[in-house]
């Protein structure tokens, strides 16, 4: 007789949720779908020759510590250089503010880990990032959602008068996952503003920030307040994400707490990775590569934009992304886009449906579109096959 597992499980495991998006990849993984539903850096922007040369090297000169176990801390080396350069954007910082990690996942899983107790309410917004969200239903935390960063005072506010007071503020400022939209001075000083006056802490999530297009940069919300800020990071999406390499920045008070959790969950991050990352950009090769990243990814935006205002019908609307990865697709109100998943995926196109993005399950007409992977011959046929299946949903709708 097999055991029931439901007898034994924990309550936070029976509080995760599965991937919407690493289920619907594994739908679409037939080699004639044209896939636009995951977050994939382009293959194209890897810098394989150059990364040769210096795993090369850290095997020469470096092996005997780059093979071995590491500082939980992470790689000296390179949180020097990761501090040099966040001073170089006006934060005040030394290596001793920063926590290597294993990817950004794990900086919020780790943050979640700390900070949130069972019925804990954390805000976020509407859209958000899927994987915050599944880390913090995994610590049985109850995120709410703001649809307008003009709203946050308010839901703060009704949180705190019913005695919910929200453990944190999550957000993505820049180029924002799903949603690619960016936070302008007046709302970045609005949410500083809350969780000023209601002693709050933000999560600055940002994983998209140096893949700029156009616009003016805007300053990093740790850069505007070091004391109630933790800024996450990470190469996956301006290097490659098979390094899985991560930060946070934040007060030593709370790295020395995250360390102490890092050490339950993996010791440390893959040394020889940090070894190799800290000799990339000590090379310059950092600087060289993302250049050329952010050229082919705009190229792709732009492209894929084009497509856009080709073939979709009437009534679709989009985002238009200064940077980043993604464009948010709005489908006229009263459609619903998981069925129109059903229908385009017999037309060999896939997307994420936007409705996974939503803490409060709204944003069933949305979808999310990756424009980062596919070249541009699959790009403009994927479109050509989601409009038709949108067409077609439209037409039957009426």
């Amino acid at each position: 007789m097999a055991i029931n597992i439901q007898n034994i499980l924990s309550d936070n495991a029976k509080s995760m949720r599965r991937s919407a998006i690493r289920d619907l990849l594994s739908v679409a993984n037939r080699p004639e779908v044209i896939s636009f539903a995951g977050g994939f850096p382009n293959p194209g922007t890897f810098p394989v020759e150059d990364l040769k040369l210096i795993m090369q090297e850290v095997l020469e000169v470096e092996s005997t510590s780059a093979l071995q176990y590491g500082p939980t801390e992470g790689n000296a080396k390179l949180r020097e250089i990761l501090a040099q350069r966040y001073r170089a954007q006006g934060l005040d910082i030394t290596k001793n503010n920063i926590l290597i990690t294993t990817s950004s996942q794990q900086a919020i899983d780790l943050t979640s880990r700390i900070f949130i107790s069972p019925g804990d309410t954390i805000v976020c917004g509407l859209p958000s990032y899927l994987g915050a969200l599944q880390a913090f239903w995994s610590y049985q935390a109850k995120p709410i959602g703001v649809r307008k960063d003009e709203e946050l005072e308010a839901v703060v506010t009704a949180l705190i008068e019913s005695g919910r007071r929200p453990k944190f503020i999550y957000t993505i400022p820049d180029f924002q996952n799903p949603s690619g939209v960016t936070m302008n001075m007046e709302q970045r000083r609005m949410v500083l503003e809350v969780a000023e006056k209601y002693d709050l802490l933000i999560i600055e999530d940002s994983p998209y920030r140096e893949i700029r297009f156009e616009g003016d940069p805007q300053p990093l919300l740790y850069s505007m307040n070091n004391e109630r800020v933790m800024l996450f990071g990470t190469l996956s999406k301006t290097v490659l994400p098979g390094f899985r390499i991560g930060w946070i920045i934040a007060p030593e008070v709370i790295i020395d707490r995250l360390v102490v959790a890092k050490q339950s969950a993996d010791l440390c991050t893959p040394v020889f990775d940090q070894a190799v990352a800290a000799r990339y950009f000590e090379k310059g090769l950092f600087e060289k590569n993302l250049g050329k990243t952010i050229d082919l990814y705009k190229k792709k935006r732009d492209h894929m934009l084009s497509c856009f205002e080709k073939y979709m019908p009437e009534g679709v609307s989009w985002t238009r992304p200064e940077g980043g990865l993604f464009l948010f697709v709005t489908l006229p109100e009263g459609y619903d886009a998981t069925e129109l998943f059903n229908v385009a995926i017999k037309e060999d196109v896939a997307f994420v449906i936007g409705e996974a993005f939503h803490c409060d399950g709204t944003g069933k007409n949305t979808m999310r579109i990756n424009f980062s992977f596919m070249d541009e011959e699959k790009t403009e046929e994927g479109v050509k096959r989601l409009s038709k299946a949108i067409g077609r949903m439209l037409n039957e709708g009426k």
